[in-house]
């Protein structure tokens, strides 16, 4: 959430924040009311304490007709301090309600509008001219199913629709993707952490996936927990409740998790393949900074996941999301899309987010320097969501006779397979 004080002092900013996402800009003026009836409240209460306290003094010493009176007028503050104390947490209550659903401020760089207007900022390699070559590609779920990688039958007779099984080399190359993201992200200094994959409503709620992305969120009522959609979730929770010195910052952390979405939104997009699926493997970056720092991180976080696709000899592009495609959290995200040639488009591998102070504060994480205690900013950023950058390898790097060429930094973790040939079954 946002600092209060920033909205006090500069509400226009916040209006022209929820303006661009496509929000409720009228939210603004509901928790400024919201807010000085919090604040003039707490005077109030304060007032009449302070009132009960010096009359609570003069009782002792009063008699007769006096002190009467006093213990009536003690009685009326009574009631009055108990009405206001009421009022104050009732005030502090909607006030806290309304600064929940307010997303972050967009980033002044950010494209302004929907999905569609982002803006590219790079793209990186060229995709392949197989008709050139005299192939006609075939897409992923083709090659899985000739490789033995992939079966999406058996996972809808099992699990339903968006399910699959990954088999055979699929498994292996699930393993070799988790293992090489792994060994880029701690070569680079992430500490690699295996987070739990059911978390208490305060984190899911803290890292904001309980606002617009809560139609897309597993709840088990009986236990009153969330499956995450990413690790992020966790990882963001790691430190909740927690003061950390600013002189050990930043902290860099790789998690890896399985991820639960239900796809709400999502009815008859991708539904054929593992490209839009309702649980699959991830390494996500989360990183804690100093707010200062935040931006210079968000690029260097961009800077891996592009190393990390450059790797796998993919040919991808760079886009600034535009402001109502943003997510509550974010005040700046940047996609990298890998081409995908059975769809003749550019279709999102990895994401990363900077979140600045507003998953921090409704954490409660904060960062120590120089005796001073303030939130600290955290940033995230997806290095490999597996089933898609399988699509992806499969696809781009497919032959003629159905064969797929293993990417060169990816054969050390496949066992130093060159290729992964078709089987016969």
């Amino acid at each position: 959430m946002i600092d209060l004080r920033l909205l006090r002092e500069d509400p226009d900013r916040v209006r022209a924040s929820q303006r661009a996402r496509g929000e409720d800009v009228g939210l603004v003026d509901a928790l400024l009311a919201a807010d000085e009836r919090r604040r003039s409240s707490s005077v109030r209460f304060d007032e009449l304490r302070s009132e009960q306290k010096a009359l609570g003094k003069l009782i002792p010493k009063a008699a007769g007709d006096e002190k009467a009176e006093l213990l009536k007028k003690a009685g009326e503050l009574s009631a009055a301090v108990k009405a206001a104390d009421a009022e104050q947490d009732e005030a502090a209550e909607e006030t806290q309600r309304l600064l929940l659903q307010l997303g972050n401020l967009v980033h002044p760089d950010v494209p302004v509008g929907g999905e569609d207007d982002f803006r590219v900022l790079e793209t990186v390699g060229t995709p392949r001219d197989f008709a050139a070559e005299g192939i006609t590609p075939k897409d992923h779920l083709e090659l899985g199913e000739l490789l033995g990688a992939i079966d999406t039958e058996r996972g809808a007779k099992v699990s339903g629709s968006r399910f699959y099984y990954l088999t055979g080399v699929g498994a292996l190359l699930e393993f070799a993707l988790v293992n090489a993201a792994m060994a880029q992200a701690t070569a680079a200094g992430f500490t690699p952490i295996l987070t739990p994959a059911l978390v208490k409503p305060k984190a899911m709620e803290g890292t904001g996936f309980l606002g617009q992305a809560a139609e897309d969120v597993y709840h088990l009522d009986k236990d009153d927990l969330y499956l995450v959609g990413t690790s992020e979730v966790p990882l963001a929770a790691y430190h909740m409740d927690e003061i950390l010195e600013a002189d050990r910052l930043p902290r860099r952390y790789a998690g890896f998790s399985s991820c639960f979405r239900r796809e709400a939104g999502s009815y008859g997009k991708d539904t054929r393949g593992i490209f839009r699926v309702h649980q699959f493997d991830k390494v996500e970056m989360f990183v804690y900074t100093t707010p200062e720092e935040a931006e210079a991180e968000h690029q260097r976080l961009l800077e891996w996941e592009k190393q990390w696709l450059t790797s796998l000899e993919l040919p991808f592009r760079v886009i600034d999301l535009a402001s109502g495609d943003l997510g509550s959290s974010a005040t700046r995200k940047f996609d990298c899309e890998a081409w995908i040639p059975t769809q003749g488009k550019y279709r999102e591998l990895t994401s990363t987010s900077n979140t600045t102070e507003f998953q921090s504060r409704r954490l409660s994480i904060r960062m120590r320097e120089d005796k001073k205690v303030r939130p600290l900013a955290t940033l995230n950023g997806t290095l490999c969501a597996v089933t898609r950058t399988i699509v992806a390898i499969l696809e781009n790097h497919q032959q003629a006779d159905g064969s797929v060429r293993v990417p060169e930094a990816l054969r050390p973790f496949l066992g130093g397979r060159e290729v992964l040939e078709p089987v016969t079954r």
